[in-house]
């Protein structure tokens, strides 16, 4: 198998939408992991492998800061169950996934893949080609990172850390469909642009970059009343939720807009 850079990859770990394990011909459903603890610790162990897990931090996020009064004994045998999924995958479970000094890390093969990390990754260098002045290669990234970041995270999970790992991954996703908007813009194509950006003010409703993105799609294609009317729009969500004006760069937009009506 290869990544999305052509590297050689022996692991792939999807933890977006449907969990599953990937190793050479191998694929393990996320439907063997122990329930919905185990989903959530496999998950959490692997979005972040690059630090030790204490157990208290694990049965905090598991049981929502309530463990049971057995809780240590409860974390082992979500772990050993996790050992055993990582078995299936022709890992060696103690060895993949030991404990030290009251913390699980969960070290996997240095080429292995995770679908969370690609994705910020490729929201990154999307944004980066855009400086670059490559939009082809910003297009490429945006799909990518687009791609992943629509799948969702733990769906129902509301702990800390859930919900702080979706909110970085649906940040992600708004970036992406930004780049993406951008190069469509660039490309002479606004009106392809403007789906996008609606999809990202559903999403980040006080985001004003999308809203300077927008005006200026449906000015360009032809129609500077729906290019003031997001105007009004940004000005009226942002004064009524959060009690500011439009900054001055979203300002200068609309000024634009109305000097070319």
């Amino acid at each position: 198998m290869a990544d999305g850079w052509g590297r050689a990859v022996t692991l792939r770990i999807h933890l977006a939408g449907t969990m599953c394990l990937e190793r050479d011909e191998i694929l393990v459903s996320g439907r063997r992991l122990p329930g919905r603890q185990g989903r959530l610790a496999f998950a959490m162990l692997a979005a972040e492998r690059e630090r030790p897990v204490s157990t208290e931090e694990l049965a905090g996020e598991l049981w929502h800061g309530e463990p049971p009064r057995a809780w240590e004994v409860a974390v082992r045998a979500i772990v050993s169950k996790l050992r055993v999924v990582l078995a299936e995958a022709g890992l060696e479970g103690r060895e993949v996934l030991p404990h030290a000094f009251g913390c699980y890390q969960l070290r996997l093969p240095p080429d292995a893949w995770i679908d969370l990390e690609a994705a910020a990754e490729a929201a990154h260098r999307a944004e980066s080609s855009l400086l670059a002045r490559d939009p082809s290669d910003a297009m490429g990234w945006a799909l990518v990172a687009n791609a992943i970041a629509r799948r969702g995270f733990l769906p129902g999970e509301d702990g800390g850390w859930a919900s702080r790992r979706r909110r970085e991954l649906q940040d992600v996703r708004v970036r992406a469909l930004e780049c993406r908007a951008t190069v469509q813009l660039g490309a002479g194509s606004p009106a392809a642009a403007i789906p996008d950006l609606e999809l990202v003010l559903d999403l980040e409703p006080f985001r004003e970059t999308a809203y300077r993105l927008l005006m200026r799609a449906h000015a360009e294609a032809g129609n500077p009343a729906e290019a003031l009317r997001a105007f009004r729009r940004c000005r009226t969500t942002l004064a009524d939720e959060l009690g500011v004006d439009p900054s001055p760069e979203t300002r200068a937009v609309h000024l634009d807009i109305l000097r070319s009506a």
